[in-house]
């Protein structure tokens, strides 16, 4: 199955630190958002975009973010990393141990994105 066609989530083969690949996912933060807001409001080509709740002090935003993600995604924030603007409103988030083929999970997880992103 083809990689998605898409900056917002990619998927990077493996090695010596990650033998299965690593996944990337591209977000831009809105943090302070209203609580009935908060959660994953679009997968454009370039970015996941989402808000959260919590203030961009402390370190809080961050947590929130992996936490929505988390939900998202159905899987434990244990497997999440933040590798990239931990002060920025644009992030990139890492997901470590992927199941199986590589590009058919970057797949399944950019679907999963997708069907939050409805929800809310």
């Amino acid at each position: 199955m083809a990689s998605p066609a898409s900056a917002a989530v990619r998927f990077l083969a493996g090695s010596k630190k990650a033998p299965q690949g690593i996944l990337q996912l591209r977000l831009h933060v809105k943090p302070g958002a209203s609580k009935n807001r908060e959660g994953i409001q679009a997968v454009t080509e370039e970015a996941i975009e989402l808000c959260v709740a919590a203030q961009a002090k402390d370190g809080e935003a961050n947590q929130a973010v992996m936490e929505v993600l988390s939900d998202a995604l159905n899987i434990p924030k244990s497997k999440l990393s933040l590798v990239q603007g931990a002060r920025s409103r644009d992030k990139t988030v890492v997901v470590q141990e992927i199941k199986g083929d590589g590009p058919a999970y970057a797949t399944t997880i950019l679907e999963l994105l997708h069907k939050a992103s409805s929800e809310t």
